[in-house]
């Protein structure tokens, strides 16, 4: 009986996980197929434009700089040992560029706006506000949603390359200033080392981890139910499912595009 009742637990799990998928992707289909017909609402796609580009610049900014100093001297660290200290800058550019950056930009933009976005419309859907919507025959799918994931899916890449920048501006700040290397010798060994292919598959994971985002946020808002606490336990979903796919995500298109 034991077993029975272990083996109906993972049925249920197994269950419950491709009924969510199959929940986010008719969302995903409504959301995109309502979005691409007009009309189009021009002042949420720029509402949010600056709520995702330009509101998220500091926190951005902020995280790559912290990240590009202490890397090059973690990276200082274990290299001298091995009289590698000219490998420093190729490695924080590799690094930024591949991983750190795409990865990092998501889960700060993924922690302050997916976190938002959630709030916000499960506030309106407790409310009934979204019925209301409906109501006046506006497709809360094109007006709510469809703005946030084209936005999303369109600026973070920038985010991400914002983030690149300044994390190897960062690492040649400690570099030069701290660490003593050559500005010339640390430039050079940097771009002599820089692929397209590396910014591209940033940029790329960017698209992908922006449209998760917003994606995740907005489907756990649609799923909001219960009142003020229904919206902070769909809020904590959305950020924690965020973080998990990002991560996810990453490790399937570093696969793929390596």
């Amino acid at each position: 009986m034991f077993v029975v009742r272990f083996l109906e637990k993972i049925g249920q799990v197994f269950i419950s996980f491709l009924m969510a998928i199959g929940e986010i992707t008719v969302f995903s289909y409504r959301s995109l197929s309502a979005g691409i017909r007009p009309p189009y609402y021009w002042k949420q796609i720029a509402q949010q434009s600056l709520q995702i580009g330009y509101f998220s610049l500091p926190v951005v900014g902020m995280t790559a700089l912290f990240v590009g100093v202490a890397m090059a001297l973690q990276c200082y660290l274990g290299f001298s040992e091995f009289t590698a200290e000219t490998a420093i800058p190729s490695v924080v550019m590799i690094a930024m560029t591949r991983e750190l950056g795409p990865v990092l930009t998501a889960l700060m933009v993924a922690g302050r706006l997916g976190a938002s976005m959630t709030a916000e419309i499960g506030t309106m859907m407790v409310t009934e506000q979204i019925d209301a919507l409906t109501t006046l025959s506006v497709n809360s799918h094109k007006y709510l949603v469809f703005p946030r994931l084209l936005t999303g899916s369109l600026l973070l890449p920038f985010l991400v390359f914002v983030d690149d920048i300044i994390g190897i501006l960062g690492g040649y700040l400690t570099g030069v200033y701290y660490l003593g290397f050559n500005s010339s010798n640390y430039i050079h060994n940097t771009f002599s080392s820089m692929s397209s292919q590396d910014v591209i598959s940033g940029l790329i994971k960017g698209v992908v981890f922006g449209f998760t985002i917003c994606l995740m946020g907005c489907y756990h808002g649609y799923s909001s139910q219960g009142g003020a606490e229904g919206v902070g336990r769909a809020t904590t979903n959305s950020v924690v499912a965020s973080s998990i796919m990002i991560l996810l995500l990453d490790c399937i298109l570093t696969f793929v595009l390596f």
